[in-house]
């Protein structure tokens, strides 16, 4: 639904209720949310997400100006503002469902632990996730990325070839990823060391060999750190131009995961 009157050149942002919320592993939990058929259009692939208190029945929830500007209420609020990406939209159905990875204790984090059907999230704005289709493809990222790079390999042509590489404490935290038959899946375990504290993806990364051609396109999302050296080796190694990758930083070791895709 939308709330208050869109005065003052400032629009209300959309609110999605939950309606239903399951453990798809031990670390991830998709949280279906129910909305208007525009709202949950505009609600993606990247959502501006704004997470309220857990238990918060009334937030105070921020207006958008016409440019895209958030516009905060004077005073505490209790709303934080963390960016993701949705795992499925159904707009017809009035549908959206979003990934929570559960480490830390962030606010979404604490949120999406403590989510019920009738809890309340709102959106104030949504992007795109950077990617270009390519014949040849490298995914690379962790349990934050996967919902990213799920709706990567589910829009990617059935003639693409590639690599997705994706890093999770253990087989355990694996998911079912479709993919391309010519598009290698490959877990990464960490096993008992800490998120954000291994260098897995950025070592799988480096024993890769660049495809032959200008048809390749990465893409790349995981803690900060891992990023920044996949990064270095994809433009120095492969010798990656800016049209040729995407790489950011989802979150930052020692702070709490805040995916942004």
């Amino acid at each position: 639904m939308t709330i208050g009157p869109a005065s003052d050149g400032l629009r209300p942002v959309d609110v999605l209720t939950v309606v239903s919320v399951a453990d798809v592993t031990p670390s991830v939990r998709r949280v279906t949310l129910s909305g208007t058929e525009a709202a949950v259009a505009a609600a993606g692939p990247t959502i501006s997400l704004l997470v309220p208190r857990v238990g918060d029945a009334a937030p105070r929830w921020p207006r958008v100006a016409k440019d895209g500007r958030i516009v905060w209420p004077d005073g505490a609020h209790g709303v934080s503002l963390r960016s993701y990406t949705a795992r499925r939209q159904d707009p017809l159905a009035g549908l959206v469902e979003i990934d929570f990875v559960l480490h830390g204790d962030g606010p979404a984090a604490t949120w999406a632990a403590g989510a019920v059907p009738g809890a309340s999230l709102a959106v104030a704005g949504a992007g795109m996730l950077g990617e270009r289709p390519a014949g040849h493809l490298l995914l690379a990222g962790d349990e934050t990325a996967l919902p990213a790079i799920s709706r990567i390999l589910a829009e990617a042509s059935p003639a693409t070839v590639g690599v997705a590489l994706v890093e999770v404490a253990g087989p355990e935290e694996e998911q079912p990823l479709p993919a391309p038959a010519g598009v290698t899946v490959r877990w990464l375990h960490r096993g008992g060391t800490a998120p954000g504290d291994s260098t897995l993806l950025a070592d799988a990364v480096a024993t890769l060999d660049r495809p032959d051609g200008d048809d390749v396109f990465a893409w790349v999302a995981a803690e900060s750190g891992a990023v920044r050296a996949i990064r270095a080796d994809l433009r120095g190694r492969w010798g990656l131009s800016r049209a040729q990758h995407h790489a950011i930083g989802y979150w930052r070791r020692g702070r709490a995961m805040s995916p942004a895709g």
